[in-house]
């Protein structure tokens, strides 16, 4: 596999991302389902956000890896979140930290959203090459 990532400015590189990802001669794409705060057992945490995403974030790299694939070669991260605010000022440490862990260099959007499923208030969904 062959991966080139694009960003015309510099400004992106604190925030943990780039602009764009492309990806050549791949042996294998996974779409992985949005993870969250939930527990082996099925049950949704109720936690505040910052623990739900440390969940979420052991969730994704979880399947990730069980899949066969790394965490390395994610190349496009959707956020979602019930607070925008809330994840910028409370939890985007731990996003950093997890990007920084693996050596990503992913697109990255970040979406509020109404609701999340049951307790839940942020999400992470992914697609990983190898």
């Amino acid at each position: 596999m062959e991966k080139k990532e694009f960003s015309p400015w510099e400004w992106q590189n604190q925030l943990s991302y780039v602009q764009a990802v492309e990806v050549k001669n791949v042996q294998g794409t996974l779409y992985v389902s949005g993870q969250a705060a939930v527990h082996p057992d099925g049950t949704s945490s109720n936690a505040d956000m910052r623990t739900q995403l440390a969940l979420a974030i052991q969730n994704l790299e979880k399947v990730i890896d069980e899949a066969g694939y790394e965490a390395k070669n994610i190349v496009r991260l959707t956020v979602y979140s019930t607070s925008s605010d809330e994840f910028i000022n409370n939890c985007f440490d731990l996003f950093q930290d997890f990007v920084a862990r693996h050596g990503m260099k992913q697109t990255v959007t970040l979406l509020q959203v109404v609701k999340l499923n049951e307790t839940l208030n942020v999400e992470l969904e992914a697609t990983v090459v190898k």
